[in-house]
């Protein structure tokens, strides 16, 4: 959101390994419901000053795991074949966001957006709940020297309240998350930044606040490279690799993700 008309398309795809396990309370049993998921998501963007209007769609590419029992309850792996069934696709997000406070580049910048979730695939392949969901959040960035840095705290309204599995977390969720990196100019003109840094994000389940097996907490070290210039068509490329720091229940053992983004915007300029 840099002042004028713009846009932007992006591809993400990732992969996690053993990203859904379910335990027994006291530990003595074990099943990787999810052992190997691999996911795309194809998102598109207009802004315009400091308003941004997105749209994700998402789709898995492969998806298994162990079925078994787990104390009374029998559960089933994901059974889903994306080539079997190639237009299947996981929840699209609408979203919106608007920057409240600063400027593009200030060292404080302050947004807020809102998103829609509007099921779709088989919640049997663990890859929606089958309900109409929300998310709002509170998004903070800046960028002060060659450091910049960027978080999120909101609230995912879920109406479904049921375990399915054991432990499993119910109901909504507080979304929380920060990031930061240095940058560093590349080429020989510096038209070409580098930014790497981690990010630490995760969510927390309300009936279950700040517990163990309703939090889960997963970091990345990533990396991108961008171009700077203020007009035209340019590309941003992505790269991050991690893993759970409290592996539960979507926060998986390691995870790797990659994305190309293409993207453009003109900038409103002041006449002498």
């Amino acid at each position: 959101m840099h002042g004028g008309l713009g846009g932007a398309i992006s591809i993400t795809g990732g992969y996690a390994h053993d990203p859904l396990r379910v335990a027994t309370s006291d530990g003595s049993q074990h099943l990787a419901l999810v052992s190997s998921l691999a996911t795309t998501t194809i998102g598109m963007a207009a802004t315009y000053d400091r308003f941004r209007l997105h749209l994700d769609f998402g789709r898995p590419l492969a998806n298994s795991g162990e079925s078994g029992v787990i104390g009374a309850y029998q559960l089933t792996a994901p059974s889903n074949n994306p080539s079997n069934d190639p237009d299947t696709l996981a929840d699209t997000r609408i979203g919106f966001d608007a920057r409240l406070v600063g400027g593009p580049n200030d060292p404080f910048r302050l947004g807020a957006g809102v998103q829609l979730i509007v099921p779709s695939g088989d919640r049997g392949d663990y890859d929606t709940d089958g309900t109409y969901r929300a998310m709002g959040r509170l998004l903070f960035a800046g960028d002060v020297g060659r450091f910049a840095y960027a978080g999120q705290l909101g609230v995912h309204v879920r109406p479904l309240d049921d375990s399915p599995a054991p432990g499993s977390p119910q109901g909504s969720e507080l979304l929380f998350g920060v990031a930061g990196g240095a940058k560093l100019p590349v080429g020989a003109a510096g038209k070409e930044l580098v930014v790497v840094g981690p990010e630490i994000y995760g969510e927390t389940a309300f009936h279950s606040f700040l517990t163990t097996t309703g939090t889960g907490l997963e970091a990345l070290l990533s990396g991108r490279i961008e171009g700077t210039g203020e007009d035209g068509p340019q590309l941003r490329f992505k790269l991050g690799a991690g893993g759970g720091l409290n592996p539960h229940f979507g926060a998986p053992e390691w995870r790797a993700v990659f994305a190309i983004e293409v993207f453009d915007h003109a900038v409103h300029r002041v006449a002498h």
